[in-house]
């Protein structure tokens, strides 16, 4: 039987929607994603008597479900360059963009398909790229905090982040095709 230090549960769920978020942009697919921060959540009770108490469980977390992730990706030998855009999964997020007041409609249109296309140029960033831009732009850690999670020094968490944003506004200008 695993025995738990006190709060864990209370302090490890306050981050399940960021560590879902990190894995369901790194694995691409909602289940797995689900699967990955399972296993990295079993796998930080298990280390948990190693944690530092004082020290921001996040990062530590963060940093667990992404190695879980990387460890399915090697195991899976999928094909991390591959881009398959799912419209439900990858526009969901902007499904309350329609629950705002604005009543109108070609507004919500526009503003629905602009975060459809930012989804789809962040999803076909590579996963060092995508990794950093997650964690600043939707999960808004600090630099020393993503350093934590990848094991890297900020320096190049920010060298990343600028390529990451260089990359992303170099896909979002190019022209959108017509259908």
């Amino acid at each position: 039987m695993i025995k738990r230090k006190p709060r864990f549960d209370a302090v490890a769920l306050t981050h399940l929607d960021a560590a879902y978020n990190l894995a369901r942009w790194l694995v691409r697919d909602e289940q797995v994603a689900q699967d990955m921060v399972q296993d990295g959540y079993l796998r930080a009770l298990k280390y948990y008597d190693g944690f530092r108490e004082g020290s921001d469980m996040r990062p530590w977390l963060l940093r667990i479900v992404r190695n879980t992730c990387y460890t399915w990706l090697q195991s899976s030998k999928r094909d991390e360059d591959r881009v398959e855009f799912d419209d439900e999964r990858d526009s969901s997020a902007y499904e309350s963009v329609f629950d705002r007041a604005d009543n109108n409609p070609e507004a919500l249109l526009i503003r629905k398909q602009e975060g459809e296309r930012v989804n789809l140029a962040i999803s076909i960033l590579p996963p060092a790229f995508r990794e950093v831009l997650v964690l600043r732009e939707l999960e808004e850690l600090s630099y020393e905090e993503i350093a934590a999670v990848l094991s890297i020094p900020a320096g190049t968490v920010m060298s990343r982040l600028a390529r990451a944003r260089v990359m992303l506004r170099k896909e979002l200008n190019r022209p959108m095709c017509e259908e």
